[in-house]
């Protein structure tokens, strides 16, 4: 309730929206975490703290040159690998958010005001992919809840360890949320290779259709849609230069954007994420 009602003060008196606010918040303090953390300060050592452990000698990398010296600074505690794809995440999710289509309008009674209406490639925003992954919780503890009160469910339904799939539908269905899930050829994987190229396949193309289909779902259901949105520039006394001042004209041109922006804007949202 909390969360709402902020949500609704910073929609009304602030800028965007609430809940985007607090997702860009919880991810600015994991990256700081990521960086800074010290296990004097609680938690594991953060990049630069393990790096001033590797120079001083306080921590062994092991033979740098060997396969497993690579590993342990690209892909282990060293995270390189993690840290340039934080920062080309963060380059293409920054170009994707600034490709938008401006759509001209005037005042019709105010010579002179004119503005624009920006029809962004992610114009449903980043809650339809927070829709994809609850329906995909929501599967996974349909899953637990099918292991514990059946005795003995079908191994092609699912079989599960400590709580967690490892064969059947419900593996593959389960959404990737680390690297160890889907490197097959870290020693720490334990699924064969075919069954976790299949089940990136599943997740990928769940979050593909799932982005787009949900994305279409909200943006009809939070009036961001071609009828709502004209009715909204209508009422604001604009109009788009060289058509009539009518909702329909309005709501014509804005079909031509509205409705492919948004299930292609969902999809690239599903396969960044």
């Amino acid at each position: 309730v909390l969360i709402l009602f902020m949500d609704e003060v910073i929609s009304k008196w602030g800028v965007g929206s609430g809940i985007g606010l607090f997702i860009v918040a919880g991810v600015s303090q994991r990256l700081l975490g990521g960086l800074v953390t010290t296990p004097v300060i609680g938690g594991q050592s953060g990049i630069i703290h393990t790096w001033y452990l590797f120079i001083t000698g306080q921590q062994s990398t092991g033979p740098v040159l060997a396969l497993e010296g690579l590993q342990t600074i690209i892909l282990g505690q060293g995270r390189i690998l993690a840290l340039i794809t934080t920062v080309l995440i963060f380059g293409v999710v920054v170009y994707a958010e600034s490709v938008r289509v401006e759509i001209p309008l005037s005042n019709a009674r105010v010579k002179g005001a004119r503005g624009r209406f920006p029809v962004k490639l992610i114009y449903a925003s980043v809650l339809p992919m927070i829709l994809v992954r609850a329906l995909q919780a929501n599967i996974q503890f349909l899953g637990r809840i099918l292991d514990a009160q059946l005795a003995s469910m079908p191994a092609w339904l699912g079989t599960y360890s400590n709580g967690q799939p490892t064969g059947g539908l419900f593996y593959f269905l389960a959404p990737i949320q680390s690297p160890q899930q889907w490197m097959w050829w870290l020693e720490s994987a334990s699924q064969p290779v075919w069954q976790i190229l299949v089940r990136i396949g599943v997740d990928l193309t769940f979050m593909l259709i799932g982005g787009a289909i949900f994305a279409v779902f909200w943006v009809e259901t939070t009036d961001m849609g071609p009828e709502a949105t004209a009715q909204q520039i209508h009422n604001s006394g604009m109009q788009i230069p060289g058509f009539r001042q009518n909702v329909g004209v309005i709501e014509k041109v804005l079909e031509r954007y509205i409705p492919q922006v948004t299930v292609i804007g969902g999809a690239l949202v599903g396969a960044l994420a």
